[in-house]
């Protein structure tokens, strides 16, 4: 009974570390940088980085990281991200998998310190960290689709449409 628990208990942080490990596989060259690195990034007095939310706009517009701008995942307009190359930017989508893929073309466009957030917003979300619907504070994250959305933990986890 014991073990069945803590089994529960750890299988999120177990699917986030072998996510991890696929992701930096697959993008070796991103940088990653943790929640925890960046809410204390967050709340020193260094120059903050830009934050760029990688994921759909129906996700984004459901909840988002404070300061966050949206870019296309499909289709990223780099023309509205500052002209300096040296410029921190940091990029995070639901679990870090898309936002890998973005960070690679803004480091192939000369963007210098590119970051992707490890476990991305639901990571960031699952350790009680604020999230935001335009300027106010939420606590819903969208979940992608049913699958990926366990990855929430079920007081973050937004309903989609289709649930009943």
């Amino acid at each position: 009974m014991f073990l069945g628990v803590v089994g529960l208990l750890n299988w999120r942080s177990l699917a986030f570390a072998i996510l991890k490990r696929l992701i930096k596989r697959k993008f070796p060259t991103v940088q990653p940088l943790t929640t925890q690195q960046l809410a204390q990034w967050q709340n020193s007095q260094q120059p903050q980085p830009v934050l760029l939310d990688t994921r759909n706009a129906a996700e984004y517009q459901l909840s988002h990281l404070q300061q966050a701008r949206h870019i296309d995942p499909q289709q990223p307009d780099l023309s509205a991200l500052p002209e300096s190359r040296e410029t921190p930017i940091v990029v995070y989508c639901s679990v870090g998998y898309r936002s890998a893929k973005i960070a690679t073309k803004l480091a192939e466009a000369g963007y210098k310190h590119v970051y992707n957030l490890e476990g991305s917003i639901f990571q960031w979300v699952n350790e009680g960290r604020s999230v935001f619907q335009d300027d106010k504070l939420t606590t819903q994250v969208h979940p992608y689709d049913r699958r990926w959305g366990k990855l929430l933990k079920r007081k973050y986890r937004a309903k989609l449409t289709d649930e009943k």
